[in-house]
């Protein structure tokens, strides 16, 4: 993928509210094992330094720091609870929208922080989309569900191409291609989140979120989800929130474990690639949640 200008993510004559707390204090960490956490060799799409989050006074992410590369499937896996989902909304900032969330630390995605004051979280979910756990297709026909985002953006080119275009990346376009007219919520479930991801790509992001994508498909659609995922690391950078140890296995190439600590708030334990990390774990922990002793 070409190299995107991170520049117009900061509008010259743009304020944003800062949510980040940056004189707040960190939760005390309990320390991963020794060379536990991974610096993938990769370019970095994203970099993470002492990330921490909090809803009001809950504290829910310490001291996050880790990278993200490129072009790959990163795979996060802990306990309910943890903080997983928390973690993936913060690489789009879709955390803004919950009242009384503040942030420490820094999230940077090209090199450019994208907290910082005058950065567009706008244009931030724009670069970073995002699919969510229960398919959530508008009422509009299948055409209007693909184009969505693209009409919200203003798009200007060959709006028949670009579905067309945005339904096969998402393997969903031989199904459908005679009837774009039916509303989108009649196709079968996993159809629909290959939906999601459709309109998802309309826009043309560098990222995609996934927080459980799967949870609520039948084998046959997850399979084909899982499939899909593989396809789409060519062009796109994927980052998924999955409960499912044989799903991080077969689709990422790094897997990300988050714990919780008494206070629940949750720890980065161990990174790697995710081979090594479900084979030779490195730390106790983590060897017990992905073998079920625990979790």
């Amino acid at each position: 993928m070409a190299e995107l200008d991170t520049s117009i993510l900061r509008p010259p004559t743009m304020e944003r509210p800062d949510v980040r707390d940056a004189g707040a204090a960190l939760a005390p960490s309990r320390e991963p094992a020794v060379d536990a956490i991974l610096r993938p060799s990769e370019p970095a799409l994203f970099s993470l330094t002492d990330l921490s989050f909090w809803y009001g006074h809950k504290q829910v992410l310490a001291n996050i720091s880790m990278s993200f590369p490129m072009n790959k499937v990163t795979a996060l896996i802990g306990p309910s609870g943890c903080g997983k989902s928390t973690l993936l909304r913060c690489l789009n900032r879709m955390n803004d929208l919950i009242r009384g969330v503040r942030v420490a630390g820094r999230v940077e995605y090209r090199g450019q922080d994208i907290y910082a004051r005058d950065i567009d979280p706008v244009e931030v979910r724009r670069r970073i989309g995002m699919v969510f756990q229960k398919p959530n297709p508008f009422p509009k026909s299948i055409y209007e569900n693909a184009a969505f985002g693209a009409r919200v953006n203003g798009y200007r080119g060959n709006m028949d191409e670009l579905v067309e275009r945005s339904l096969r990346q998402a393997a969903l376009w031989d199904e459908v291609k005679d009837d774009l007219k039916q509303i989108g919520l009649a196709l079968s479930g996993g159809q629909q989140q290959r939906l999601c991801i459709a309109r998802a790509l309309a826009v043309q992001p560098d990222v995609i979120l996934m927080d459980e994508p799967c949870s609520a498909l039948d084998p046959i659609a997850t399979l084909k989800i899982e499939d899909l995922i593989r396809e789409l690391v060519n062009e796109f950078t994927i980052i998924i929130v999955t409960h499912n140890m044989q799903q991080a296995a077969r689709v990422s190439d790094y897997t990300a474990f988050v714990l919780a600590d008494e206070a629940g708030a949750g720890h980065l334990i161990e990174y790697g690639t995710t081979h090594d990390l479900f084979t030779t774990p490195k730390d106790r922990r983590t060897e017990e949640y992905i073998t079920g002793r625990f979790g």
